[in-house]
């Protein structure tokens, strides 16, 4: 249930579709009140609502209506080390980590708002060595238990599979004849429902949607949270 959250509207939208031709700080600068009055502020109202409904799903996770430092990624692009330049992101993102988490390659649930480009979901993207290697141990300790979230019927219904970018071979120390070798292999984590459909954000019901396919990616959650010692 929405108490504040009445959609992504055409003028979110327009933005991310006016940035993409426009992307640099004067025009950023000259169209800020629209940044902040129609994409920071329904997003603020999504995180709102879904901090109503993240403790049912998992009491560990965050939901922090702020644009910076909160569950709003901020719209500035680190450019610092890559050859493009564009300064602002094209796209709105939401994730709700873990209480224990200061990252963005945390555990979470993620939302990510782009026109013709909706994915959301749960995981864990691109952790580091030491936090892969433990998930990646906990495949190969308790087989069952991962056979167990890839056989989950919500992951199935809602996800198709696990999904996550992939090593070409199999990682040093584990066994290349392993049955989950190709689960071994995953650089990240995810359970992730994707959609085209823009129309779908557009009412207060998808945010009921959204808690939903979070509730579907639970097991998956539960799995990583295990294996990396830390409360689902």
């Amino acid at each position: 249930m929405s108490n504040y959250f009445r959609g992504f509207d055409n003028d979110f939208w327009q933005f991310f579709d006016d940035i993409k031709q426009n992307n640099n700080r004067q025009w950023f600068m000259d169209n800020k009140d629209h940044y902040k009055n129609h994409v920071v502020t329904p997003i603020m109202d999504f995180i709102v609502d879904m901090g109503q409904q993240l403790p049912d799903i998992s009491p560990h996770y965050s939901a922090i209506p702020k644009a910076n430092g909160g569950s709003m990624f901020r719209i500035y692009r680190d450019a610092r080390f890559s050859k493009d330049k564009r300064p602002y992101k094209e796209h709105g993102g939401i994730q709700f980590r873990h209480k224990l988490g200061k990252n963005a390659h945390a555990p979470g649930f993620y939302l990510h708002l782009e026109r013709g480009n909706l994915f959301y979901g749960g995981g864990i993207w691109a952790p580091e060595s030491d936090t892969l290697g433990k998930i990646r141990d906990r495949i190969v300790e308790k087989p069952k238990k991962w056979q167990a979230v890839i056989e989950n019927e919500d992951i199935i219904k809602h996800f198709s599979a696990v999904g996550g970018d992939g090593l070409k071979r199999p990682p040093r120390g584990y066994d290349p004849e392993n049955k989950y070798i190709e689960d071994l292999k995953r650089k990240s984590f995810f359970a992730m429902k994707h959609s085209s459909d823009d129309k779908l954000v557009t009412t207060p019901e998808f945010l009921d949607e959204v808690v939903k396919t979070f509730e579907a990616a639970s097991p998956l959650m539960a799995f990583i949270c295990d294996a990396t010692g830390v409360e689902f």
